[in-house]
C-alpha cells in the first residue's frame, strides 16, 4: 500500500495519498515512471542521475520522466537540496490510490499499462529480494513468506476480503523518514504485496485445488 492500491469507491484515502484520475493515470501509465515514483518514496529526494543509476537509464531519460511526472503534480523539485549545477527531485505523496470500477472504462489502454507496469514492478522487487535470501539474515529468512489460497467466493465477499486485509495491514507501522527514526531497534522495511486476481473461467471443478506455500529455512 506504501507505492500503490486499487481503492474501491468510498474508500478513507490518507491525506498524504493521491487519487489517480484520467490525467495522472495516462502519466503513470509507462514503467520507468512507476518506478521513479517507487524510488522516490523508499529512498527519499534523489537526482535524475541518481535514478537512472538505479533504474540502468541514462539521465536524460530519467530526466525526461521526472518533468511529466512534475507536470502532473506526482514530483517536485526540492529546491533545499537542490543547485544551480544539480537537480532534486521529491514525491508529492506516500501511496496512489487508483478506482478501478470508474476510470479504466475511460480509460482502458492507460488503465492496462498501469497495472501491466506495477505487475512488473511488484515481480522485480520480489526477484530482487530472493536474490538476497542466501546472505540475508536467518531471523529476516525465515519471515519470508510466498503463499497462495485458491477461494471461491462472491463479488461481495471478495471485497469484504479485501477491507480486512488492509484492516490488519494498517495496523501495523507504516515506514517513512518519521517511522524509521522512531522505530525499534531491528525494524527493517517489509514490503506486503496483495493480490485479489478474480479467475472467472476457472472451471467448477476444484479438484487439486489447494494452497501452495514457501518459507525458506
Amino acid at each position: 500500500m506504501t507505492d500503490t492500491s486499487a481503492s474501491p469507491e468510498g474508500s478513507h484515502v490518507a491525506a498524504d495519498a493521491v487519487v489517480l484520475d484520467a490525467k495522472g493515470l495516462r502519466a503513470l501509465a509507462h514503467p520507468v515512471r512507476v518506478q521513479v515514483v517507487g524510488l522516490l518514496r523508499k529512498y527519499g529526494p534523489s537526482t535524475a542521475t541518481r535514478l537512472a543509476e538505479r533504474l540502468g537509464v541514462n539521465s536524460g531519460t530519467a530526466s525526461y520522466h521526472l518533468r511529466r511526472l512534475g507536470a502532473a503534480g506526482f514530483v517536485e523539485e526540492d529546491t533545499e537540496r537542490g543547485n544551480a549545477r544539480e537537480r532534486w527531485w521529491r514525491s508529492v505523496h506516500r501511496t496512489t490510490w487508483f478506482n478501478t470500477t470508474d476510470l479504466a472504462e475511460r480509460e482502458p489502454e492507460a488503465t492496462l499499462t498501469y497495472l501491466q507496469s506495477v505487475a512488473a514492478l511488484y515481480s522485480l522487487r520480489t526477484q530482487q529480494t530472493l536474490n538476497e535470501l542466501q546472505t540475508m539474515p536467518h531471523a529476516w529468512r525465515d519471515t519470508l513468506d510466498m503463499s497462495d489460497w485458491a477461494l471461491r467466493l462472491t463479488p461481495e465477499e471478495t471485497g469484504a476480503l479485501q477491507q480486512e486485509l488492509k484492516a490488519v495491514i494498517t495496523r501495523y507501522r507504516r515506514d517513512g523518514p518519521e517511522s524509521a527514526a522512531n522505530a525499534p531497534e531491528g525494524a527493517e522495511r517489509v514490503a506486503v504485496i496483495t493480490y485479489l486476481l478474480p479467475e472467472l473461467d476457472a472451471s467448477g471443478d476444484t479438484a487439486g485445488a489447494g494452497t501452495t506455500g514457501t518459507e525458506p529455512s
